[in-house]
Protein backbone atom coordinates (compact mmCIF):
# COMPACT_ATOMS: atom_id res chain seq x y z
CA UNK A 1 0.00 0.00 0.00
CA UNK A 2 2.91 2.31 0.80
CA UNK A 3 4.04 2.06 -3.01
CA UNK A 4 0.45 3.13 -3.77
CA UNK A 5 0.21 5.87 -1.71
CA UNK A 6 3.94 7.49 -2.69
CA UNK A 7 3.56 6.92 -6.65
CA UNK A 8 3.78 10.57 -8.08
CA UNK A 9 0.01 11.14 -9.11
CA UNK A 10 0.94 11.35 -12.95
CA UNK A 11 1.05 7.21 -12.70
CA UNK A 12 -2.34 7.15 -10.80
CA UNK A 13 -5.03 4.93 -12.89
CA UNK A 14 -6.80 8.22 -12.99
CA UNK A 15 -4.23 10.24 -14.98
CA UNK A 16 -2.60 7.36 -16.79
CA UNK A 17 -6.20 6.55 -18.05
CA UNK A 18 -6.99 10.10 -19.85
CA UNK A 19 -3.44 10.27 -20.92
CA UNK A 20 -3.87 6.98 -22.79
CA UNK A 21 -6.28 8.27 -24.53
CA UNK A 22 -5.64 11.68 -25.46
CA UNK A 23 -2.22 10.47 -26.87
CA UNK A 24 -4.28 8.98 -29.16
CA UNK A 25 -6.71 11.25 -30.03
CA UNK A 26 -4.31 13.64 -32.47
CA UNK A 27 -3.58 10.79 -34.55
CA UNK A 28 -7.45 9.03 -34.61
CA UNK A 29 -8.79 12.71 -34.81
CA UNK A 30 -6.45 13.27 -38.24
CA UNK A 31 -7.48 9.90 -40.20
CA UNK A 32 -11.20 10.24 -39.17
CA UNK A 33 -11.29 13.75 -40.61
CA UNK A 34 -9.30 13.30 -42.90
CA UNK A 35 -11.45 10.31 -43.92
CA UNK A 36 -14.06 12.72 -43.85
CA UNK A 37 -13.24 15.70 -45.98
CA UNK A 38 -12.21 12.54 -48.22
CA UNK A 39 -15.56 11.29 -49.02
CA UNK A 40 -17.18 14.94 -48.56
CA UNK A 41 -15.03 15.36 -51.76
CA UNK A 42 -15.89 12.22 -53.46
CA UNK A 43 -19.35 12.90 -53.69
CA UNK A 44 -19.38 16.49 -53.70
CA UNK A 45 -17.62 15.76 -57.78
CA UNK A 46 -19.66 12.43 -58.36
CA UNK A 47 -23.30 12.82 -57.16
CA UNK A 48 -25.23 15.84 -58.24
CA UNK A 49 -26.74 18.14 -56.24
CA UNK A 50 -24.75 16.48 -53.35
CA UNK A 51 -22.80 19.75 -52.42
CA UNK A 52 -25.79 22.61 -52.55
CA UNK A 53 -26.97 24.05 -48.99
CA UNK A 54 -29.95 22.37 -48.25
CA UNK A 55 -28.24 19.15 -48.90
CA UNK A 56 -25.52 19.91 -46.66
CA UNK A 57 -28.21 21.03 -44.26
CA UNK A 58 -30.32 17.37 -44.71
CA UNK A 59 -27.58 15.46 -43.91
CA UNK A 60 -26.68 17.23 -40.83
CA UNK A 61 -29.81 16.67 -39.36
CA UNK A 62 -30.37 12.95 -40.63
CA UNK A 63 -27.09 12.38 -38.47
CA UNK A 64 -28.32 14.42 -35.57
CA UNK A 65 -30.09 11.56 -33.90
CA UNK A 66 -27.15 8.95 -34.97
CA UNK A 67 -24.45 11.66 -33.35
CA UNK A 68 -26.72 12.07 -29.93
CA UNK A 69 -27.10 8.10 -29.68
CA UNK A 70 -23.15 7.65 -30.29
CA UNK A 71 -22.07 9.98 -27.38
CA UNK A 72 -23.98 7.96 -24.91
CA UNK A 73 -22.59 4.61 -26.44
CA UNK A 74 -18.70 6.06 -26.10
CA UNK A 75 -19.10 6.74 -22.79
CA UNK A 76 -20.41 3.26 -22.16
CA UNK A 77 -17.94 1.41 -24.61
CA UNK A 78 -14.98 3.71 -22.61
CA UNK A 79 -15.59 1.90 -19.36
CA UNK A 80 -15.66 -1.60 -21.32
CA UNK A 81 -18.88 -1.78 -21.55
CA UNK A 82 -21.82 -1.83 -24.52
CA UNK A 83 -25.31 -1.53 -24.89
CA UNK A 84 -27.49 -3.05 -27.06
CA UNK A 85 -31.00 -1.46 -25.61
CA UNK A 86 -30.37 1.77 -27.70
CA UNK A 87 -33.12 0.88 -30.12
CA UNK A 88 -35.51 -0.29 -27.75
CA UNK A 89 -35.56 2.32 -25.22
CA UNK A 90 -35.70 4.95 -28.50
CA UNK A 91 -39.01 3.11 -28.86
CA UNK A 92 -40.15 2.97 -25.28
CA UNK A 93 -39.18 7.06 -24.93
CA UNK A 94 -40.65 8.32 -27.62
CA UNK A 95 -43.74 6.41 -27.24
CA UNK A 96 -44.03 7.42 -23.60
CA UNK A 97 -43.92 11.07 -24.76
CA UNK A 98 -46.62 10.76 -27.57
CA UNK A 99 -48.82 9.06 -24.92
CA UNK A 100 -48.27 11.50 -22.21
CA UNK A 101 -48.83 14.51 -24.91
CA UNK A 102 -51.94 12.47 -26.12
CA UNK A 103 -53.30 12.75 -22.23
CA UNK A 104 -53.42 16.32 -22.19
CA UNK A 105 -50.34 16.89 -20.17
CA UNK A 106 -47.90 19.64 -21.45
CA UNK A 107 -45.89 18.78 -24.26
CA UNK A 108 -42.63 19.88 -22.13
CA UNK A 109 -43.54 17.57 -19.20
CA UNK A 110 -44.59 14.73 -21.71
CA UNK A 111 -40.96 14.77 -23.12
CA UNK A 112 -39.36 15.29 -19.46
CA UNK A 113 -41.31 11.85 -18.79
CA UNK A 114 -39.91 10.56 -22.21
CA UNK A 115 -36.29 11.68 -20.68
CA UNK A 116 -36.93 9.99 -17.20
CA UNK A 117 -37.83 6.55 -18.90
CA UNK A 118 -34.63 6.70 -20.89
CA UNK A 119 -32.46 7.00 -17.12
CA UNK A 120 -34.48 4.64 -15.88
CA UNK A 121 -33.73 2.23 -18.63
CA UNK A 122 -30.14 3.06 -18.55
CA UNK A 123 -30.18 2.75 -14.64
CA UNK A 124 -31.34 -0.44 -14.83
CA UNK A 125 -28.37 -1.64 -17.48
CA UNK A 126 -26.15 -0.39 -14.88
CA UNK A 127 -27.47 -1.91 -12.36
CA UNK A 128 -27.58 -5.37 -14.33
CA UNK A 129 -23.85 -5.23 -14.66
CA UNK A 130 -22.56 -3.81 -11.66
CA UNK A 131 -25.26 -5.58 -8.72
CA UNK A 132 -26.28 -8.61 -10.86
CA UNK A 133 -21.89 -8.74 -12.37
CA UNK A 134 -23.97 -10.11 -15.78
CA UNK A 135 -21.94 -9.11 -18.50
CA UNK A 136 -22.91 -5.98 -21.11
CA UNK A 137 -23.62 -8.17 -23.78
CA UNK A 138 -25.99 -10.43 -22.02
CA UNK A 139 -27.62 -7.45 -19.81
CA UNK A 140 -28.07 -5.29 -22.53
CA UNK A 141 -29.88 -8.23 -24.83
CA UNK A 142 -31.83 -8.70 -22.06
CA UNK A 143 -33.12 -5.26 -22.03
CA UNK A 144 -33.35 -4.77 -25.57
CA UNK A 145 -36.09 -7.24 -25.52
CA UNK A 146 -37.73 -6.30 -22.66
CA UNK A 147 -38.11 -2.81 -23.44
CA UNK A 148 -39.36 -3.85 -26.88
CA UNK A 149 -41.82 -6.15 -25.39
CA UNK A 150 -43.03 -3.63 -23.34
CA UNK A 151 -43.36 -0.83 -25.36
CA UNK A 152 -45.51 -3.22 -28.11
CA UNK A 153 -47.53 -4.54 -25.14
CA UNK A 154 -48.60 -0.90 -24.28
CA UNK A 155 -49.88 -0.04 -27.63
CA UNK A 156 -50.87 -3.28 -29.18
CA UNK A 157 -47.98 -2.37 -31.50
CA UNK A 158 -49.66 0.39 -33.11
CA UNK A 159 -48.40 3.77 -33.93
CA UNK A 160 -50.23 6.63 -32.00
CA UNK A 161 -50.46 10.18 -33.41
CA UNK A 162 -49.49 13.36 -31.57
CA UNK A 163 -50.67 16.52 -31.15
CA UNK A 164 -49.45 18.80 -33.66
CA UNK A 165 -47.49 20.84 -31.44
CA UNK A 166 -45.65 17.78 -30.38
CA UNK A 167 -43.87 17.89 -33.63
CA UNK A 168 -42.07 21.53 -33.17
CA UNK A 169 -38.86 19.81 -31.83
CA UNK A 170 -38.27 17.76 -34.88
CA UNK A 171 -39.64 20.13 -37.34
CA UNK A 172 -38.69 23.96 -36.23
CA UNK A 173 -35.87 25.78 -36.95
CA UNK A 174 -34.59 29.34 -36.26
CA UNK A 175 -32.87 31.78 -38.62
CA UNK A 176 -35.30 30.80 -41.49
CA UNK A 177 -35.22 32.73 -44.66
CA UNK A 178 -37.87 31.05 -46.76
CA UNK A 179 -36.36 29.51 -49.73
CA UNK A 180 -32.94 31.23 -49.62
CA UNK A 181 -32.09 29.92 -46.40
CA UNK A 182 -34.32 26.72 -44.63
CA UNK A 183 -32.84 27.39 -41.36
CA UNK A 184 -31.25 25.11 -38.41
CA UNK A 185 -32.93 22.65 -37.40
CA UNK A 186 -33.52 22.08 -33.67
CA UNK A 187 -32.26 18.68 -33.82
CA UNK A 188 -29.03 20.25 -34.92
CA UNK A 189 -28.47 22.56 -31.93
CA UNK A 190 -29.54 20.03 -29.83
CA UNK A 191 -26.92 18.20 -31.14
CA UNK A 192 -24.80 20.63 -31.07
CA UNK A 193 -25.40 21.49 -27.30
CA UNK A 194 -25.06 17.55 -26.39
CA UNK A 195 -21.79 17.18 -27.75
CA UNK A 196 -19.74 20.31 -26.29
CA UNK A 197 -21.51 19.25 -22.95
CA UNK A 198 -20.53 15.84 -23.51
CA UNK A 199 -17.17 16.80 -24.50
CA UNK A 200 -16.90 19.31 -21.06
CA UNK A 201 -17.84 16.35 -18.84
CA UNK A 202 -15.54 13.85 -20.46
CA UNK A 203 -13.00 15.73 -21.22
CA UNK A 204 -12.35 18.42 -18.03
CA UNK A 205 -14.82 16.80 -15.02
CA UNK A 206 -13.73 14.37 -12.69
CA UNK A 207 -16.31 11.82 -13.52
CA UNK A 208 -14.53 11.55 -17.06
CA UNK A 209 -11.37 11.01 -16.13
CA UNK A 210 -12.95 8.10 -14.07
CA UNK A 211 -14.32 6.95 -16.74
CA UNK A 212 -10.70 6.39 -18.73
CA UNK A 213 -9.70 4.79 -15.39
CA UNK A 214 -12.28 2.13 -15.09
CA UNK A 215 -11.96 1.46 -19.09
CA UNK A 216 -8.10 1.61 -18.98
CA UNK A 217 -7.95 -0.72 -15.64
CA UNK A 218 -10.91 -1.83 -13.50
CA UNK A 219 -8.50 -3.08 -10.81
CA UNK A 220 -6.32 -0.43 -10.34
CA UNK A 221 -9.11 1.97 -10.28
CA UNK A 222 -10.71 0.03 -7.95
CA UNK A 223 -7.64 0.10 -5.60
CA UNK A 224 -7.30 3.94 -6.00
CA UNK A 225 -10.39 4.83 -4.39
CA UNK A 226 -12.64 4.86 -7.85
CA UNK A 227 -16.37 3.92 -7.10
CA UNK A 228 -16.31 1.68 -10.53
CA UNK A 229 -19.89 0.40 -9.99
CA UNK A 230 -20.87 3.84 -9.56
CA UNK A 231 -19.08 5.25 -12.62
CA UNK A 232 -20.68 2.16 -14.83
CA UNK A 233 -23.75 3.54 -14.12
CA UNK A 234 -23.23 6.49 -14.48
CA UNK A 235 -22.32 6.04 -17.69
CA UNK A 236 -25.20 4.31 -18.41
CA UNK A 237 -27.43 7.06 -17.32
CA UNK A 238 -25.77 8.89 -19.77
CA UNK A 239 -26.39 6.67 -22.56
CA UNK A 240 -30.24 5.78 -21.93
CA UNK A 241 -30.55 9.63 -21.36
CA UNK A 242 -29.38 10.66 -25.03
CA UNK A 243 -31.26 7.46 -25.73
CA UNK A 244 -34.35 8.87 -25.24
CA UNK A 245 -32.97 12.21 -26.24
CA UNK A 246 -32.69 10.64 -29.79
CA UNK A 247 -36.05 8.77 -29.31
CA UNK A 248 -38.00 11.69 -28.71
CA UNK A 249 -36.68 13.86 -31.39
CA UNK A 250 -37.73 11.28 -34.07
CA UNK A 251 -41.23 11.04 -32.50
CA UNK A 252 -41.21 14.44 -33.01
CA UNK A 253 -40.35 14.31 -36.47
CA UNK A 254 -42.73 11.82 -37.85
CA UNK A 255 -45.26 13.31 -35.36
CA UNK A 256 -46.49 10.14 -34.07
CA UNK A 257 -44.97 7.07 -32.46
CA UNK A 258 -43.29 4.73 -33.21
CA UNK A 259 -43.63 1.30 -30.81
CA UNK A 260 -41.95 -0.95 -33.90
CA UNK A 261 -38.74 1.60 -34.75
CA UNK A 262 -35.46 2.28 -33.82
CA UNK A 263 -34.38 -1.26 -34.70
CA UNK A 264 -30.76 -1.54 -35.43
CA UNK A 265 -30.16 2.08 -34.38
CA UNK A 266 -27.87 0.99 -31.34
CA UNK A 267 -26.15 -1.13 -34.48
CA UNK A 268 -25.65 2.28 -35.81
CA UNK A 269 -24.57 4.28 -32.46
CA UNK A 270 -21.75 1.36 -31.96
CA UNK A 271 -20.46 2.02 -35.47
CA UNK A 272 -20.68 5.49 -35.26
CA UNK A 273 -18.00 6.06 -31.94
CA UNK A 274 -16.03 3.11 -33.36
CA UNK A 275 -15.35 4.95 -36.40
CA UNK A 276 -14.52 7.89 -34.18
CA UNK A 277 -11.77 6.00 -32.58
CA UNK A 278 -13.46 4.62 -29.70
CA UNK A 279 -11.76 1.35 -28.65
CA UNK A 280 -14.10 -1.59 -27.82
CA UNK A 281 -11.15 -2.85 -25.81
CA UNK A 282 -12.26 0.44 -23.25
CA UNK A 283 -10.12 3.35 -22.21
CA UNK A 284 -10.27 5.14 -25.17
CA UNK A 285 -12.13 7.49 -27.24
CA UNK A 286 -13.29 11.00 -27.36
CA UNK A 287 -17.30 12.87 -27.89
CA UNK A 288 -15.36 14.85 -30.98
CA UNK A 289 -14.09 11.34 -32.66
CA UNK A 290 -17.78 9.92 -32.41
CA UNK A 291 -19.09 12.79 -33.99
CA UNK A 292 -16.83 12.94 -36.65
CA UNK A 293 -17.60 9.00 -36.94
CA UNK A 294 -21.36 9.84 -37.04
CA UNK A 295 -20.90 12.43 -40.26
CA UNK A 296 -19.02 9.92 -41.95
CA UNK A 297 -22.02 7.35 -41.98
CA UNK A 298 -24.02 10.18 -42.94
CA UNK A 299 -22.08 10.98 -45.69
CA UNK A 300 -21.72 7.63 -47.19
CA UNK A 301 -25.35 7.24 -46.86
CA UNK A 302 -26.57 10.36 -48.23
CA UNK A 303 -23.84 9.94 -50.92
CA UNK A 304 -24.43 6.48 -51.80
CA UNK A 305 -28.20 7.16 -51.92
CA UNK A 306 -27.60 9.98 -54.27
CA UNK A 307 -25.91 7.78 -56.50
CA UNK A 308 -28.59 5.21 -56.83
CA UNK A 309 -26.72 2.66 -54.61
CA UNK A 310 -29.42 0.86 -52.91
CA UNK A 311 -30.02 0.63 -49.00
CA UNK A 312 -28.77 -2.98 -49.20
CA UNK A 313 -25.44 -2.31 -50.97
CA UNK A 314 -25.20 0.93 -48.24
CA UNK A 315 -24.97 -1.56 -45.21
CA UNK A 316 -22.17 -3.20 -47.63
CA UNK A 317 -20.34 -0.33 -47.21
CA UNK A 318 -20.68 0.91 -43.86
CA UNK A 319 -19.94 -2.60 -42.50
CA UNK A 320 -16.83 -2.51 -44.38
CA UNK A 321 -15.60 0.42 -43.13
CA UNK A 322 -16.65 -0.68 -39.50
CA UNK A 323 -14.59 -3.82 -39.81
CA UNK A 324 -11.75 -1.72 -41.16
CA UNK A 325 -11.55 0.50 -38.05
CA UNK A 326 -12.53 -2.45 -35.53
CA UNK A 327 -9.31 -3.89 -37.57
CA UNK A 328 -7.20 -0.85 -37.70
CA UNK A 329 -7.60 -0.21 -33.57
CA UNK A 330 -6.75 -3.98 -32.86
CA UNK A 331 -3.53 -4.25 -34.74
CA UNK A 332 -2.71 -0.88 -33.30
CA UNK A 333 -3.85 -2.19 -29.62
CA UNK A 334 -1.41 -4.94 -30.39
CA UNK A 335 1.47 -2.84 -31.59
Amino acid sequence: MSQITTKDRSDSPIESGATKSRSRTAVDRFLTTGALVVLFTIFSITANNFFTLRSVLSLILQTSTVTLMGIGVTFIIITGGIDLSIGSVIALTGTIAVMAADANIPIWLSMVLGLATGVVCGAVNGLLVTRLKLPPFIATLGMMMVVRGLVLTITNANSRPAPEAFGTLGNGSVFSYGQKFPGIAFPVIIMIAAAFIFHFILRWMRIGRYTYAVGSNEEAARLSGINVNRVKIITYVIGGFLSALSGIILASRMVTSQPNGGIGYELNAIAAAVIGGTSLMGGSGTVAGTVIGSFIMGVLTVGLTMQGANYFMQQIVIGVVVIGAVAFDQLRSGR
